[in-house]
């Protein structure tokens, strides 16, 4: 039984060179994906390279005279930090200030068009059914048909309704008594009882046929409204509650604007239980976001599409509405539950935007945009330098100690340390696009900190093997036989620093996650090189006659470690054998 184990273990000694070979192409694969990506140098954060300031200032809202509050303010923050700053470690910073101001502060290298798009957006969502729609203004005269937004479209989970949505419109010939009759009869019909409508959520015309202000100030808005202003845009729906219809504005699937007079929202954001941005490869429409709603959501939803199932076009439509604009405008064929699909001309970049801010909820408060600044980084880049030769003054004395106590061993620290960094700078300039991972000044101090971390498990291997040479044994045994020891003590070490960093990570905020989160990818990297390059490497150098031979300049000299003789097992001498006796 023990010739098999033997063989066995025969056999993983002499193939160090595979593991070698492995984490040298994992290297060069790394390598070479920094370079296609454009990116060969990490991204740093605002105290080293600069960055926007911008500055937000609540609004009131019409009926919310006290919705400025601390409660809002904290609130409205923690979903801005987590719009932009969704990892902890992309350094992009959300305060207050004052009682109705919140600073964002957005690292060099950001796209800060689109980081001020994600925190100024209040990302309000509502489902609403469409009471009538048409082409706006200047739009009029560029397609006299009918308009349609057959890139807009539902599904459900389990079944997907038909993907084209007519919208009614009105000729260029209409007129404004038209359009006042068409917003009267819309607002009758979705006031008439039917399955899944709100009870008080429409205003009720008169007796005696004449409208009631509500309806009539509705009409007057919506004949005024010219979308394709931009000003008229900005202010349409303003102030309308979801229970109250209102006009809206969008975009249709041929690029023009047109005005909608929408219901009462039957579904609102806070009913979306997750958001996500996939790309459909079964059709043309490219990205989309999909969303999964709540139980309660579900419910809501299957009623309403039920509802809107039974109309004629454009009330068999509901508009998805996102502050206040219009995004798609589906029509629906069945009864629907579960999820629903926002698809249109979206990049994958406002996918995931809208998908982001979907996900996080919408702002509890609505901000304009008071100032833009930019930030220098003279100071961080004084400390950035200051850091740096503090490391290089540290990695050059562990190098020293190395030299002069390990003397030929410490070749082999040193490159693992080389292979060491190699590793973590990539990552960390991979982790820039990928995760907006941004270096900061802690994140630096992690980075040194990491380098006892590593040289420490050098150290501990090291002293095994020499505990072993000191019983006797020669080097490539006592390799073998240190390393099982070794090994335990390190992964023991490096679980407990981890530990140490995957807490401190979860339980703070700010730049102190990005020396946590440096921190955890080192030590990881720690037990990456020990056990595919630093361990093969002694193996392998342990055959060659420098060190198998204990060179006083190898760091294994056996007489200068105090090495015990070899033991020799000698034959007990045998009694003589009475043959007589025999």
């Amino acid at each position: 039984m023990a010739a098999p184990k033997k063989g066995r273990s025969a056999s993983a000694q002499s193939r160090p060179g595979r593991a070698l070979v492995l984490i040298l192409i994992a290297i060069a694969a790394l390598t070479g994906g920094m370079f296609a990506s454009g990116h060969t140098t990490p991204r740093l954060g605002i105290d080293l390279a600069g960055g926007t300031s911008i500055t937000l200032t609540a609004k009131n809202e019409p009926g919310q005279p006290n919705a400025i509050n601390k409660t809002n303010m904290d609130t409205a923050v923690d979903i801005m930090n987590r719009r932009v700053n969704g990892l902890g470690v992309s350094e992009a910073e959300v305060q207050t200030q004052g009682s109705d101001n919140i600073i964002v502060n957005i690292p060099k290298g950001t796209n800060s068009k689109q980081a001020r798009e994600q925190v100024g957006t209040t990302a309000k969502l509502y489902f609403r059914p469409v009471l009538t729609t048409e082409v706006s203004g200047a739009d009029k005269s560029a397609t006299p048909s009918p308009s349609t937004s057959s890139s807009s479209k539902a599904t459900d989970k389990a079944t997907a309704s038909p993907s084209s949505s007519s919208s009614s419109s009105v000729t260029p010939s209409a007129t404004a008594t038209s359009q006042g009759r068409a917003v009267t009869d819309a607002l009758k019909a979705d006031s008439s009882p039917s399955a899944g409508s709100s009870a008080s959520s429409s205003p009720t015309p008169t007796p005696s046929g004449s409208v009631d202000p509500a309806t009539a100030k509705l009409q007057a808005t919506y004949t005024a409204l010219d979308c394709s202003n931009k000003a008229d845009r900005a202010t349409a729906g303003d102030g309308a509650k979801p229970a109250d219809p209102t006009v809206a504005c969008g975009q249709n699937g041929s690029g023009q604007w047109q005005k909608y007079v929408l219901g009462p929202a039957e579904v609102a954001g806070t009913d979306i239980k997750k958001a996500g941005a996939v790309f459909d490869t079964q059709s043309a429409a490219g990205w989309k976001v999909t969303m999964d709603f709540t139980s309660g959501g579900s419910k809501k939803f299957a009623a309403i599409t039920g509802k809107l199932a039974q109309q004629q076009p454009p009330q068999n439509q509901f508009a998805i509405v996102l502050d206040g604009e219009v995004v798609s405008d589906p029509s629906v064929a069945q009864s629907l539950s579960g999820s629903a699909e926002i698809s249109g001309s979206f990049t994958q970049t406002e996918a995931q935007d809208l998908a982001n801010m979907l996900k996080y909820g919408a702002l509890p408060l609505s901000f304009k945009e008071s100032s833009v600044t930019t930030v220098t980084a003279a100071l961080g880049g004084e400390q950035l330098h200051a850091g740096l030769i503090a490391g290089a003054i540290g990695l050059a004395l562990v190098i020293l100690y190395l030299v002069i106590y390990y003397r030929g061993l410490s070749a082999i620290a040193i490159a693992s340390l080389l292979v060491s960094a190699v590793l973590t700078y990539v990552l960390m300039a991979l982790l820039g696009p990928a995760i907006g991972f941004a270096l900061n000044l802690p994140a630096v101090c992690g980075a040194i900190v990491a380098i006892g971390i590593t040289a420490d498990s050098f150290i501990v291997f090291f002293e095994r093997i020499r505990d072993e040479i000191r019983e006797g044994r020669t080097l490539r045994p006592a390799v073998e036989r240190a390393w099982p020891r070794a090994r335990r003590t390190i992964l023991v070490s490096d679980f407990v620093s981890f530990l140490a960093a995957a807490v401190l990570f979860i339980v703070t905020v700010g730049k102190v996650q990005g020396f946590a989160f440096t921190l955890g990818l080192t030590t990881v990297l720690d037990v990456v090189v020990v056990f595919f390059f630093t361990k093969p490497l002694m193996t392998l150098l342990a055959r060659k006659k420098f060190f198998a031979s204990g060179h006083p300049w190898s760091g294994l000299d056996p007489k200068r470690l105090g090495a015990k003789p070899p033991l020799r097992r000698t034959r007990r001498a045998s009694a003589p054998v009475d043959t007589k006796e025999a």
